[in-house]
């Protein structure tokens, strides 16, 4: 089965773009499948009108293991499945939580094998910083490697947002040549133009 893996640092909102995503994509509701650090698995059925109070937060590492769903998405007159793969958030430096720690390590190993990355990035945050400084070391060197790779597009999110036009403007220059999305993970804006773009990666 094909696999989509979405990164980022902290708090960029790829829980909540999860959660969006799989609804525009008709899924009535989550089988989440947590995969923690050391490889232990379950599955927790959760529906959208709960998932985000559950599972999203303004405090970061939320998510500290790998959360993965699988949906069907329409292809020509059938449906594909495929497994689509929330992770833990970026941060420069080492973080003194060893579970957190092992998240992302995690995610890291999945940057390798997945068919489609999804890189999101704050477009709000991006404007008045440089995007190094903005998106982290680490996640920016994250973006410089995942590139790369053929199924690689970043999801400027948060457009919903004062000064997120500038940031966006900001992303295009500084990856100039990568494919890049405007979205809004809170209202569902730019999730038709991703779809293609994963149908087409699969």
């Amino acid at each position: 089965m094909k696999r989509c893996t979405i990164i980022g640092k902290t708090n960029v909102g790829k829980t909540l773009f999860l959660i969006n995503f799989a609804e525009y994509l008709g899924s009535k509701s989550l089988d989440i499948e947590l995969i923690g650090n050391e490889g232990v698995k379950t599955i927790q059925k959760i529906y959208f009108k709960t998932a985000i109070s559950r599972l999203v937060d303004e405090n970061p590492y939320k998510t500290r293991c790998i959360q993965a769903i699988i949906v069907n998405i329409p292809m020509g007159k059938g449906k594909k499945r495929i497994r689509i793969i929330d992770t833990s958030g970026f941060i420069d430096g080492i973080h003194p939580n060893v579970e957190i720690r092992k998240g992302i390590s995690q995610t890291l190993s999945l940057i390798r094998e997945s068919d489609v990355i999804l890189h999101i990035i704050d477009a709000s945050a991006a404007e008045h910083k440089d995007l190094p400084t903005s998106m982290g070391q680490v996640d920016y060197q994250i973006a410089q490697f995942a590139q790369l790779k053929r199924g690689y597009a970043i999801l400027a999110n948060k457009m919903d947002l004062p000064g997120a036009e500038q940031g966006f403007t900001k992303i295009k220059q500084e990856f100039s040549g990568n494919v890049i999305f405007p979205v809004s993970a809170l209202f569902k804006r730019g999730f038709k133009e991703v779809k293609i773009f994963v149908v087409n990666n699969i």
